[in-house]
C-alpha cells in the first residue's frame, strides 16, 4: 500500500491530488505548512513526499533541500520527492534541489498517477526539461593537425587487416 506524504495550503490542489491518487489501497498524510515536512517523514516515513511549490512560509524547494539535508545527515530516510511546479522556469531549481520527479500545472490524474507509481517504484520523472540535449561545444584542446600528423597512419592491407605505418 502506497503511502503519499502531501505538502500543500491550498485546498483545491489537495483536492486534485487526493482525488488522482486516494483509493483503498493508499494513505495520504497532509501537511499544511512545509515546517511539518520533515517532523513528519520522521514519524511516518512515507513512500512519496508530493510537494506543492509554494507551502505558506516554507515552499517545496527548500523543504525538499531540507530533506535532502536531514538525509545526508543519516537523520532521515530516503524519501522521493514529487514537485508541483507552476511554470516551466521553477524546473532548474527542482533540479538542483533534488527532487526526483515534478510536474507543471495544470495537473491532471493521469499525469499525477503516472508520476507517483514511477516514483514509488525507483523511478524519475520530469516534465518540462528539452526532448535533445544541447550539443557540446568543441574541445578547446582537442586534436590539431599538428597533432595528427605525429600519430602513426592507420591502413588496410589487401586481406583487411588493419596495419599501422609511421
Amino acid at each position: 500500500m502506497p503511502r503519499y506524504l502531501i505538502a500543500t495550503d491550498a485546498d483545491w490542489l489537495l483536492d486534485e491530488v487526493r482525488a488522482a491518487l486516494e483509493g483503498p489501497d493508499t494513505s495520504i498524510t497532509v501537511c499544511r505548512a512545509g515546517k511539518q515536512v520533515v517532523p513528519t517523514v520522521k514519524g511516518d516515513e512515507p513512500d512519496l513526499a508530493i510537494l506543492d511549490l509554494q507551502i505558506g512560509t516554507m515552499g517545496g524547494m527548500a523543504v525538499t533541500m531540507e530533506l535532502r539535508l536531514e538525509e545526508s545527515g543519516g537523520r532521515l530516510p530516503h524519501v522521493p520527492v514529487l514537485m508541483l511546479l507552476d511554470r516551466q522556469a521553477d524546473v532548474f531549481l527542482a533540479s538542483r534541489a533534488g527532487a526526483e520527479g515534478w510536474l507543471i500545472k495544470p495537473l491532471d490524474s493521469l499525469r499525477l498517477r503516472k508520476a507517483a507509481t514511477t516514483l514509488t517504484s525507483g523511478g524519475t520523472y520530469y516534465e518540462g526539461l528539452p526532448k535533445e540535449e544541447p550539443p557540446t561545444p568543441p574541445d578547446p584542446v582537442g586534436d590539431t593537425a599538428e597533432d595528427a600528423a605525429d600519430q602513426p597512419a592507420e591502413t588496410e592491407s589487401a586481406d583487411g587487416a588493419e596495419a599501422l605505418s609511421g
